[in-house]
């Protein structure tokens, strides 16, 4: 069996032997879990190795690009606006952004960007990668275009610009980057080794993802004027990119974010726990009430699955069906990271690999299932 570090309290054993297995199995190279109850972590672990050659195991602060898990640390920071009085989801993009109400735009609310709702799901070709890491050019180019279906009336996931739209918004109130914000409100006060745009002194610590092939639209995207299309091919990105300095320098907040499934689960205890973290008080209860505002329900228009959205997280529909009713938010990365925020149980939990599967849902995959339905039978 494969050697799991950390701990797990006696209830949740399970999480240990499951994720023991998969590194046994070669499903995952290496990953780690972490569940959060009351604010404190009832499960830390770890197994495997960060790299294909196995000469180095995965440590207590290896860390990896955990992709669209990003975007919960990117509504997070925007939240912490909104409790401050400096946001109002409800307001025009164009209140705080007055370049975006461009082409057609002005009626799009935050609240639309945050719940994947805007009609902007994508940049509008052409555009390359690097137009991403470039963040004057990359907003602009967002703040001219047209929507590309009438915001507010579905969801389209915002793949790779989420964090720049959201992060534009928090740039003009703060004068801040997303990155320095999330690193100022969020990380550094709690302690939390989570990074939107990374500094070269923690390359070192980074387990580069093992990418499957690159992303490219499903079969549903043929026609090329369609968002599935568009938002999937423009730009278009494969996987092996996350290993490359470019990419991680950059502040891409719907996908480049680094952690690990302590610190992603600990960034969301402040959720789970009531706006609460070691003491500190990050967010009030009507802050966190506002996730739980459904944006959209239905067949999301770049999915091609059903989603339902709130502001900032998607909530239990029957696109998750690993989740119990109540009050719950969550999201998935590419590959198969998770992570669930469960106010009722006042629970989070988090995945986080570097071994990237194929297929999966909109919550993890085969690995991330079991871990969640042991962690729920845990708490009983």
């Amino acid at each position: 069996m494969a050697e799991v570090h950390g701990f797990a309290s006696a209830n949740f054993d399970r999480l240990s032997e499951l994720l023991s297995a998969t590194v046994d199995s070669g499903e995952d190279l290496g990953a780690s879990v972490c569940v959060t109850v009351e604010g404190q972590s009832v499960v830390d672990i770890w197994s495997g190795f960060t790299d294909e050659s196995k000469s180095s195991g995965w440590e207590k602060d290896t860390i990896t690009n955990v992709w669209s898990i990003t975007k919960t640390m990117t509504s997070l920071a925007a939240l912490i606006l909104v409790d401050q009085g400096d946001l109002d989801v409800h307001a025009p993009v164009s209140a705080y952004w007055p370049e975006f109400a461009a082409n057609g735009k002005q009626r799009i609310e935050v609240r639309h960007l945050m719940g994947h709702t805007s009609g902007v799901s994508g940049w509008e070709p052409p555009v390359e990668l690097a137009d991403t890491y470039d963040w004057e050019k990359s907003t602009s180019m967002l703040a001219r275009q047209a929507p590309w279906w009438e915001p507010g009336t579905a969801s389209g996931y915002h793949l790779l610009n989420q964090g720049h739209l959201v992060g534009e918004v928090i740039r003009r109130i703060t004068g801040q980057s997303l990155g320095t914000f999330f690193a100022n409100q969020v990380a550094a006060p709690l302690g939390l080794d989570f990074h939107i745009g990374l500094d070269a002194k923690d390359d070192a610590r980074v387990s580069n993802v093992v990418p499957p092939p690159p992303l490219a639209p499903t079969t549903g995207a043929r026609d090329r004027e369609s968002p599935m299309y568009k938002t999937l091919t423009a730009p278009t990105i494969d996987a092996a990119v996350a290993c490359t300095s470019r990419w991680r320098r950059a502040e891409i907040g719907a996908s480049n974010g680094h952690g690990n499934a302590r610190s992603v689960a600990r960034a969301q205890a402040i959720v789970a726990n009531g706006g609460h973290l070691d003491g500190v008080r990050v967010l009030s209860q009507a802050t966190i009430d506002l996730i739980f505002e459904a944006q959209a329900c239905g067949q999301d228009l770049v999915l091609g699955l059903p989603v339902r959205f709130g502001i900032g997280y998607a909530l239990p529909s029957r696109g998750a069906p690993q989740l119990p009713d109540g009050r719950i938010c969550y999201w998935g990365g590419w590959g198969g990271s998770a992570v669930i925020v469960d106010l009722d149980r006042r629970m989070t939990f988090a995945y986080v690999m570097n071994r990237m599967a194929n297929g999966g849902s909109i919550l993890g995959d085969r690995r991330a299932e079991p871990l969640i339905r042991a962690t729920y039978e845990a708490l009983g």
